[in-house]
């Protein structure tokens, strides 16, 4: 379950272009294949599609589940998905690197469930200095891990950086390889099996640094809006229903991702899931960590600073809140 891997921009382009040649069967026109891997905020995707929430907004949408959240960033921004679920930083990343893409919902902020791990006597981030710290590389975890650093006055350079694939730098932490460890629920869970290991660093610390969007390509957005207000319409009954039964949505999102109904409510508050109030005010312009736009360009420097993008993305008409506002 790796989540939130960047693609690396001018490399992203090549890579886009030759995978246009791939065999994999593109959603027919008019049709949307709809991609989500592991992440808290995501899994309501599988409650819409078992309590038949698609259909009841006439909607007909293939949902795909990804084990390699990458593989998801990848066949959206080669066609061979309509839409998927994926972080801005991620979406940015792809627009760098020539895809066409449009943001049509905030799911939500990371709100905890994104944390930097440290071994017993490593009390604060400060106290990382000098030591081996792994994260999958380009990842908003390792996005966490440099603003952490910085708020500590501190940068990369200070730390032995350890790039690992995310399932692998919660196992190496665990064995004692590493002494913290950047990840996401539920990996989170994973790295606090270290005894006496602790959080010294949450997506909570830095709020709105790490939104989960839905974003769809262009041009589907475009030709058939209609389709796209039905998939939005969708995710609200579905937040909904959550609501109205939560037992029973628990244990659908927990068996999706593999974890207990008990591990799976530990990760309420470290995902906060935004109401439609919540989205107005966020596609709204804005100067400060609620807006998006200011989010985005603040990633942006980000991408171009770690080198994983040669130009900060353009940002006209990536963002489009009309079908939140259309929301019945």
């Amino acid at each position: 379950m790796k989540r939130r891997s960047l693609l690396f921009g001018a490399a992203a382009a090549a890579f886009l272009a030759a995978c246009s040649e791939s065999s994999d069967a593109k959603p027919a026109s008019g049709s949307i294949t709809l991609g989500f891997s592991a992440w808290p905020g995501w899994f309501p995707w599988q409650v819409a599609q078992e309590k038949g929430l698609f259909a009841k907004n006439n909607v007909a949408v293939e949902l795909k589940y990804f084990d390699s959240y990458t593989d998801s960033l990848n066949a959206l921004a080669t066609g061979n998905l309509t839409a998927n679920s994926q972080t801005l930083n991620d979406t940015l990343s792809s627009v760098s690197g020539g895809a066409k893409q449009t943001i049509v919902l905030l799911n939500d902020n990371s709100t905890g469930n994104d944390q930097i791990i440290a071994a017993p006597g490593i009390a604060t981030v400060a106290d990382l200095k000098g030591r081996k710290v792994a994260a999958e590389q380009g990842t908003v975890d390792h996005y966490l891990l440099l603003l952490a650093l910085e708020k500590a006055g501190l940068t990369e350079k200070d730390v032995t950086f350890t790039p690992l694939l995310t399932d692998a730098a919660a196992a190496a932490f665990v064995a004692g390889q590493v002494d913290a460890v950047g990840v996401f629920a539920p990996f989170t869970t994973t790295a606090l099996g270290r005894a006496g290991s602790k959080a010294v660093a949450t997506s909570k610390d830095f709020p709105g640094a790490i939104p989960d969007t839905l974003s769809f390509q262009s041009q589907y957005v475009a030709d058939h809006p209609d389709q796209v207000q039905a998939v939005v319409q969708t995710w609200f009954d579905t937040v909904a229903w959550i609501k109205a039964n939560p037992a029973e949505a628990v244990s659908i999102m927990a068996k999706k991702g593999g974890v207990s109904d008990a591990d799976y409510r530990t990760y309420d508050a470290g995902t906060t899931i935004f109401t439609r109030e919540q989205n107005l005010a966020a596609f709204e312009p804005g100067s400060d960590a609620t807006h998006l736009d200011f989010q985005a360009k603040k990633i942006a420097g980000f991408l171009v600073s770690t080198k994983l993008v040669d130009a900060a993305p353009p940002l006209d008409g990536l963002f489009e809140p009309k079908f939140v506002k259309a929301v019945r």
